[in-house]
């Protein structure tokens, strides 16, 4: 079992910049694939980005150039860097863990671990 939890949601003016982070516990974190997903009011869940345990990223389009995703092995800890947020950034992130990595049709698919969420609100 793997245990997550987010933290480093807010307010922010469009344009500007957070930091999420995610610890996570109950299992090798080096093992796992790592990644956050975001829905919004009235949306379905959609990828944002991952990271794999080797380090490999991958981002949806829509974030691509704006938001970046590193990890801390020594720390059980990995984060989301976003920049550049634009008012339809707004949503509840999640951070998600895998033990096993599946990427196809551009997006992460199938994590076995969710944290709880943080929202993230842009205003304009």
């Amino acid at each position: 079992q793997v245990q997550l939890v987010e933290s480093g949601g807010g307010l922010v003016q469009a344009g500007g910049s957070l930091r999420l982070s995610c610890a996570a516990s109950g299992r090798t974190f080096s093992s796992l694939a790592m990644g956050w997903f975001r829905q919004a009011p009235g949306k379905e869940r959609e990828f944002v980005a991952t990271i794999t345990s080797s380090g490999r990223t991958y981002f949806a389009d829509s974030v691509k150039g704006r938001f970046t995703i590193s990890r801390d092995n020594a720390k059980n800890t990995m984060y989301l860097q976003m920049n550049s947020l634009k008012p339809e950034d707004t949503a509840v992130y999640y951070c998600a863990a895998s033990l096993r990595f599946t990427y196809y049709g551009g997006r992460w698919r199938n994590p076995d671990y969710w944290g709880q969420g943080t929202q993230v609100t842009v205003s304009s």
